[in-house]
Formats: structure tokens, C-alpha cells, sequence
């Protein structure tokens, strides 16, 4: 069956007898795995379309659960992300966060678009681009269906004293809810009001509003580990290999 698709390239890696496996994104199927015998050689449009980073639109030949790539035509390299050395890192990061996050097969078009513009927004950023991988995760949540609550404690319901958030329980709890006994289980942790207050703005506001935004580092080390935290327990997403080079940066 052939078949066309806009997608971002997630991954690349070099098989045998001069093929290459890619792992893309696809707007129309979601994340999947297709082989390709077309070269990276050059700057021609099929070249630029096999790197990651890379959104183009592709011809595929689907056999069973297989995929090839016949053809591609890049839409935007986003090259530039290549030129900065920490903004690689921190756009390899989110690459291989969104591989882990989505299945296969299970088309997400909400969330393709959110890393089409973070692609965009982090190409033409020039700094503190930990606060935009931040707002994208934050985001993505959401997108993925396991958006913690911010509005109101999840025991109570109240909107008062929203001080502390639970990674078990999945949100925020009011001080009253939030008993020192068995806080390890519930694996709280006690925020303030400041941090929940930017979780609940990068959670509601599109990626346009970091535009100018940038995350002190104190809000950043409060921030990144309940992130990560809340992916392991709920998604099962363990630590990446790009972590280990993050910084806020």
C-alpha cells in the first residue's frame, strides 16, 4: 500500500548495506519505524528530509507492519537547532522524550503540532532554552491525556492554600490534605504557591506565551524533577540519555 504523510523525523540510525532505519512522527499514523535505502549525501531536499529535527512529507510503502520511505520532501531542516550546542542538547532531549512518550501506531495530531512548534520556537530561540523544553512537557501532558490537576485540591476541592502537589495522587493538595504521615508514599512534594501558580500558566498558555519567557533557575530545579518524577510513576518514562547533559541552560 503507498501512501503519503507529513511527519518529524524522532530518530535516525544507519543499517546494513548502506540503509538507514528512521523513527518518525507521523501526523497521519502517529510514531513508526520505516527503512529507507534514499542517501543523506548532499543538501537536496530527500537529504535534508532523514535528519533528525527534520519535517517533511513522505511517500511510504506499507507492507503488513512494515514501512518504507520511497521519497521525502523537507518542509523545515530546522538546521539551526544543530548550530548551538546547548540548544541541541535540549532539543535532543525533547526528541527522545516524545519517542518514549508515544506508542506506535496511535495517531496524535494535537501533539504533533505542539512539537511542530517547538521545533520552530526552538530553532529561532537564543537563550534559556530549558524554560521552552519545560512548557513543552508540561503541555505535552496534556496533550497525552495525564495532565495532573492544578485548579483545586484533589481531596477536598478546595482552591485555597494550594501548597503542595502529589506525584501518586496526581495534583495539587491543599495544606490541610497535605499531613506529614505518609508523605514518602504519596510521594509529595511541597511546591508553593509560586510554582504551582507557573505550572498552571504553562499548562494553559500556547507555546507563544514563553516567546519571552525565561524560568529562574531556583523555579527550574523546583520544576524539572516533579516533571520527571510525574512521567516515570504515570507514563513509565524512565531517565533519558540526553538528561544527563541538561542543565538549566
Amino acid at each position: 500500500m503507498f501512501t503519503e504523510t507529513e511527519a518529524i523525523v524522532l530518530k535516525q540510525t544507519k543499517i546494513a548495506n548502506g540503509r538507514r532505519m528512521l523513527v518518525l512522527f507521523t501526523k497521519k499514523f502517529g510514531k513508526i519505524s520505516a527503512g529507507t535505502s534514499l542517501t543523506e549525501r548532499g543538501k537536496g531536499k530527500s537529504a535534508l528530509a532523514l535528519r533528525p529535527f527534520a519535517q517533511g512529507r513522505y511517500e511510504l510503502n506499507k507492507s503488513g507492519n512494515s514501512y518504507h520511505i520511497n521519497n521525502g520532501e523537507v518542509i523545515a531542516s530546522h538546521y539551526r537547532i544543530g548550530e548551538v550546542v546547548d540548544k541541541y542538547i535540549c532539543a535532543s532531549y525533547v526528541l527522545e522524550f516524545i519517542e518514549k512518550l508515544l506508542p506506535e501506531d496511535a495517531p496524535s495530531p494535537s501533539l504533533y503540532l505542539l512539537l511542530s512548534d517547538f521545533l520552530d520556537r526552538m530553532e529561532r530561540r537564543s537563550g534559556k532554552y530549558e524554560t521552552l523544553v519545560t512548557a513543552f512537557q508540561v503541555k505535552a501532558l496534556k496533550h497525552s491525556g495525564s495532565e495532573p490537576r492544578l485548579d483545586r485540591c484533589i481531596e477536598c476541592g478546595t482552591e485555597e492554600d494550594l501548597d503542595h502537589f502529589s506525584i501518586k495522587e496526581g495534583g495539587v493538595l491543599c495544606r490541610n490534605c497535605a499531613t506529614t504521615d505518609g508523605a514518602k508514599e504519596r510521594l509529595l512534594y511541597d511546591v508553593g504557591f509560586d510554582i504551582v501558580n507557573v505550572l498552571r500558566y504553562l499548562t494553559e498558555q500556547p507555546l507563544s506565551a514563553v516567546e519571552g519567557l525565561a524560568l529562574d533557575e531556583i523555579t527550574l530545579t523546583k520544576i524539572r524533577p516533579l516533571i520527571r518524577r510525574y512521567y516515570a510513576y504515570h507514563l513509565d518514562i524512565g531517565e533519558l540519555k540526553s538528561e544527563e547533559l541538561m542543565e538549566p541552560r
